[in-house]
């Protein structure tokens, strides 16, 4: 439905790249990424996740890859952008982990090379999927938002407070960052709503 929805938000200049990012740590944002990227890859588009969390990387760990080279090696020069990008074990989908730990992320993710960074990678990949640091934990998310296409919020149900989910929103909208949506993630489902999904999913079972 996520991605569904994605693909609809903008039918006259379809989004490409898309920035997850969250208010603090713990809302599920790294998760939601990778999801949303099996997804679009499932549907046969070819999509890469940028691990631009360079101060918490998750990525490496979701798709059992290696983190010894990644984004900020390719920022600094010391790697080649093709030597960064990993095959994963889900067909279509490509990691660009971050690579080892830079005492500058803020510097280098607001720089120019990370604009070539990332038009590079849109003309290799129909999606491209960017995993960013918590807005209120650091400027990263509000200087990736420049740069991609759209921004996802994800909010964790029960956990987040209004003001600060309305900080978030000012912040992203302080640079003009095209918010797409916000997921609210972690949500207890209620028994009605069980019963719904269940007579949903045998209607459609009876359909075919």
């Amino acid at each position: 439905m996520l991605r569904t929805n994605i693909q609809f938000s903008s039918i006259d200049s379809p989004v490409r790249s898309i920035l997850v990012t969250s208010p603090d740590p713990g809302a599920g944002k790294s998760t939601t990424c990778v999801n949303l990227a099996v997804t679009f890859a499932q549907e046969g588009r070819s999509v890469v996740i940028v691990d631009a969390d360079m101060r918490s990387p998750t990525q490496h760990y979701y798709l059992m890859k290696s983190n010894r080279v990644g984004l900020s090696n390719t920022l600094a020069g010391q790697a080649p952008l093709r030597q960064c990008l990993l095959d994963t074990y889900i067909e279509h989908l490509t990691l660009l982990p971050a690579g080892s730990n830079p005492p500058n992320p803020a510097e280098m993710l607001s720089s120019n090379r990370m604009s070539q960074l990332l038009t590079e990678l849109k003309e290799q990949f129909d999606i491209v999927i960017v995993d960013s640091p918590p807005v209120l934990a650091v400027t990263d998310a509000q200087v990736l938002a420049t740069k991609c296409d759209g921004v996802l919020i994800v909010l964790r149900s029960g956990k987040v407070k209004r003001k600060m989910a309305q900080k978030v929103i000012e912040r992203l909208q302080y640079v003009n960052a095209n918010i797409m949506g916000v997921l609210l993630n972690k949500i207890q489902p209620k028994k009605s709503d069980a019963v719904y999904s269940y007579y949903y999913a045998g209607e459609k079972s009876n359909r075919n």
